[in-house]
Order: C-alpha cells, then structure tokens, then sequence
C-alpha cells in the first residue's frame, strides 16, 4: 500500500505530511491541531479553512501531495524492532517535554522508550574540558544516576560523551539527545558509545532518519534535552559554550540550573560564573543538587505510582532506589535515628547519608522526627 492510499487512514504519516511541509514549525503544528484537532484533520480540510488558519500556499500544497519518499523512510525505518515514533498524543511521549511551548510534534527513539517519562537530569558543557572538568562530571553523573536519575545530555564530544560513558560504567541510565536523525552517529568516534546507549538507555531525535548534522539543529536539540530534564547542570564550560544555550533554555522553560564553580584563572569556569551571575544555582555537591529538585522528584514519584496498576506504592517508589540507599534503610532500625548515627554505623561520608535520606523520605520509606533524626514510616 501506497503512502498516498493511506493518508487519510494512517494517522501516522498524517503526522508526518503535517510536520515535513514546508514553514510549518512546532508551534504551528501545536495551534493548527488546537485549532482542527488533529492531523487527520487537518488533511481533511479544505484549502480554504487551511488559508484561513494562516497556512501558505505551498504548506498546503506539501499536506495535499507529501514527499512519498521521505514517508517511505521513516515508515521503513519504524519496522526496527528498536524503533519507536512517539506523536504529541502518544501516551508514551514525556509529558515533562510536552509542556513546552515548541515541543517537538515527532519524537524517533531508539532503546527503552519508557525512560523518557522517569525524572530526568541534563549535564552539558565544554566539548574540550580540562582533567578537572572531567573528573566533576564523572563524579556528579555517578552520585546523581545512584539516586535513580536519568543523565541526559547530547553525545558531543567532550562533557557530554563523559556523562553518558561515567553513567553506563555505574550501571546508571542515560539518554542522548541527538541533532542528527535517530540512525546518524555524530561525532562518528561515538558510534560505540551511541550503541551501548541504544542498549540499555535511548537514543531521542526529532529529526528524520537519514538526516546529516547541521548546525542549526543542534539549538534545537538543546531545548529538548532541557524540555526531558527536571534541571541542567553544567560542569564546566567557556563563556560562548554551546552548553549555554541550554542552559537558556532550561531557564525559559522554568526549568533549574545549576552550574559548578572553578577556578578565576580557568577560562572554561568562566560560562558556569557567568550562569551563576544570571541566577543559576552554585552546586558542589549531587545532594545540594537533590535538595533544589526535591518537590518535583516527589510530584514524579507520586506520578510514577498512581500509574503503576500492578505493583504498590512501596514497589513503584524503590524503583527509584539503588542497592546503597536500600543498605541504609535497613541499617536504620525500627527506632528514630540522627544521621551522625547512621554515619558511624556505615561508615559512609555524612554529605551521601544525608542525601540517601532526602531520597528514602522523598519515596515514602522514611520521615523526620523532632530532634534532626529521622525512621521508617511505620515507626514515625
């Protein structure tokens, strides 16, 4: 079957004629299916209500005559058994990215589709970062993917490349935006990193397969790697930094921004002093970062279980929990305990007993109690 036999039955490739015709952009795509309700719709229509909705004559002429070769494409290239195409009225889309106002319309995933909707926490920065650089974002990205927090960043070269690399290594979980189309490896010394992401974490584009990069689309995959995230976090980067541009974003899209000190004399601490001029967050620890995020990871854990139908509250929320966090709740007892206590019983750094606890009282598993201590829920 044709694409052009299946266009008014198909309301995929009804999705793709509207977002592939010409000067039609997310927001436009967002105020026409307000305005007609859907893209089966809008093909429906007759020129004269599209004219009147604003649309040019050659954006009308793409919906009524699309590039079939492009549909054949991306139809092809959803038969992968690791390909999925998520539409604004997928269930599966991230709300957290729909809020937005130029959400993507398509997103193309390759991997765990279902990681998109878990709380999400972008680190960027510089593409040639110093030693230090490296050695922040590898600590912050393992601290953060312990708490049960997806690392997304944008598989550049440089800050991002160790994000995605420092969260596999922990078993963490990672998802790469990209400014490619979603089978387009770019940096191609990635390509290995970009398939062990695939494997256990997702690969997300708004693009369409086959797509080369350039350069305008890499603006555009920084507001979605914000759009997915709860808060940005930049390590390091110079004053003209791509990875500022998110940060941007992320504040237009009222999302937090956290940024790490370095030193005066290090010209790539010179874009995070400068977001911190602008109002970011200083942050020297995962925990203080934790903290900032914690009434938005509560709302998500809450989200998480009201949609879980099949297990309990408890088991949705531990999900969130990793083998460390569970060791502490079990050191804890069953009677009020000060968290000086907890660091003399494991032997842990107070800054990782205080953050675990802000995790365990954030999933329901502990509350605190007159006196800075805290215990399990069921002796409070």
């Amino acid at each position: 079957m044709t694409p052009e036999s299946r266009l008014l039955d198909d309301p995929l490739v009804a999705w793709l004629a509207l977002v592939h015709a010409p000067r039609i952009g997310p927001r436009t795509v967002a105020r026409l299916i307000a305005h007609f309700g859907s893209p089966t719709a809008i093909q429906c229509a007759g020129t004269a209500r599209l004219a009147a909705a604003g649309l040019k004559p050659e954006s009308i002429a793409a919906l009524r005559q699309p590039d079939t070769e492009l549909l054949e494409t991306v139809l092809a290239w959803s038969k992968r058994p690791d390909a999925h195409i998520l539409t604004l009225d997928d269930p599966r889309y991230p709300s957290q990215l729909a809020a937005i106002p130029d959400a993507p319309p398509l997103l193309y995933v390759r991997g765990d589709v279902s990681l998109l909707a878990e709380p999400q926490i972008a680190i960027v920065g510089s593409r040639n970062p110093t030693p230090g650089g490296r050695e922040v974002t590898r600590e912050f990205t393992r601290q953060l993917s312990a708490f049960g927090l997806v690392i997304t960043s944008g598989l550049a070269v440089g800050v991002d490349g160790v994000a995605h690399a420092a969260a596999l290594e922990c078993d963490g979980r990672t998802i790469a935006v990209l400014g490619t189309g979603p089978d387009r490896v770019y940096p191609a010394s990635h390509r290995d990193l970009a398939r062990r992401i695939a494997e256990s974490g997702a690969l997300v584009s708004e693009f369409t397969p086959g797509q080369e990069p350039l350069a305008q689309n890499f603006p555009r995959r920084n507001r979605v790697i914000s759009g997915l995230s709860l808060g940005v976090l930049v390590t390091e980067a110079a004053l003209k930094s791509g990875s500022l541009i998110t940060a941007r974003a992320a504040l237009e899209q009222g999302r937090e921004v956290f940024a790490v000190p370095g030193s005066i004399h290090n010209p790539l601490a010179r874009g995070c002093h400068a977001l911190i001029r602008d109002g970011a967050t200083l942050v020297e620890t995962a925990a203080e970062i934790l903290a900032s995020l914690a009434p938005m990871l509560r709302d998500a854990l809450a989200t998480s279980a009201m949609a879980s139908t099949e297990v309990t509250d408890k088991t949705a929320t531990a999900t969130l929990l990793d083998a460390d966090a569970q060791q502490l709740l079990m050191v804890m007892g069953f009677d009020p305990v000060a968290p000086d206590e907890l660091v003399g019983r494991t032997g842990w750094l107070a800054q990782r007993v205080t953050a675990m606890l802000l995790i365990l009282e954030l999933g329901g598993h502990v509350s605190s109690v007159p006196g800075g201590r805290y215990c399990r829920v069921h002796c409070a």
